[in-house]
C-alpha cells in the first residue's frame, strides 16, 4: 500500500515578503494621518505650516501714510494799498488790485494711527478705525492764473522801479493772496470732503482684505 505524497506549500520569495511589509507600513501610516489616531505621524513627513494670510490691518493702513484726499481750487481778489504818512499818494504810495488763483490740498495723516485706533472682531469680519481729523496743506498760488488788474504808483515809487532788478515785483500782494486762499479753504467744506473720500478709500481696501463691515470715525 502506497502513501500519497502531499505537496508542500511553496515558500514566499524574500522580495515578496519585503514588498508586503512596505505596503503594510504605508497603509498604517496613511491611515494614521487620515484619522489622526497616531500622534506625531505628520512630523515624520516634515509637514510645514505657512501663514499665507493678508498683511496686518494696521500695517496696511500705515503704509498709505499721508493720504491726499481732496484738493480745492480758489480765486480771491486782493486790494493792497500802501501809503506814506506825510506824503500824498501822487508822490509816494501804491495800490494794487490783484486776482489770485491757487489750490489747497486736504489730507489725512494715516501714519499716526496706532494699535489703539484699530479694533477688529474675533473672526476678522468687522473693523473700526479712529483716524485724525483731516488737515489742510499750504496754499499754492498758480502764477499762470493770477494777475494784477490794476496798479497805481506814486511818482517816487515809479522812479524806484526804474532802478530795481524787478520793477514789476508783486511779492507782497502774492503773499497776501496766498493767505486769503488759505482762509477760504478753512471756511470751505474741503476737510469734510477729504474725510469722506478717505473713508471710501479705506472701506474699499478693507473689503478687499475680507472685512465685511468697516466703520471709520475721526477725532483726536
Amino acid at each position: 500500500m502506497t502513501t500519497p505524497i502531499r505537496k508542500l506549500p511553496r515558500r514566499m520569495p524574500g522580495w515578496a515578503k519585503v514588498l508586503c511589509a512596505v505596503v503594510l507600513v504605508l497603509v498604517v501610516l496613511f491611515a494614521g494621518l487620515r484619522l489622526s489616531v497616531v500622534p506625531g505621524l505628520k512630523d515624520l513627513f516634515g509637514t510645514e505650516t505657512r501663514d499665507r494670510s493678508g498683511p496686518a490691518l494696521l500695517k496696511s493702513v500705515q503704509d498709505i501714510s499721508r493720504y491726499e484726499a481732496a484738493s480745492g481750487n480758489f480765486q480771491v481778489v486782493v486790494d493792497l494799498e500802501k501809503d506814506a504818512k506825510l506824503l500824498p499818494d501822487a508822490i509816494r504810495g501804491t495800490r494794487t488790485l490783484y486776482v489770485g488763483a491757487g489750490t489747497v490740498d486736504a489730507f489725512v495723516d494715516l501714519g499716526k494711527v496706532d494699535e489703539d485706533d484699530v479694533k477688529v472682531n474675533g473672526d476678522r469680519t468687522s473693523a473700526t478705525l479712529r483716524l485724525p481729523n483731516a488737515a489742510l496743506g499750504e496754499p499754492a498760488l498758480d502764477p499762470e492764473r493770477s494777475y494784477a488788474v490794476s496798479k497805481q504808483r506814486g511818482l517816487l515809487d515809479r522812479l524806484g522801479d526804474l532802478f530795481s532788478d524787478n520793477p514789476n515785483g508783486e511779492q507782497a500782494v502774492q503773499k497776501l493772496a496766498a493767505r486769503h486762499i488759505g482762509d477760504a479753504a478753512k471756511d470751505s467744506e474741503l476737510k469734510a470732503r477729504a474725510e469722506s473720500n478717505t473713508t471710501a478709500m479705506l472701506r474699499g481696501l478693507l473689503h478687499s482684505l475680507g472685512f465685511e463691515e468697516v466703520r471709520v470715525v475721526y477725532g483726536p
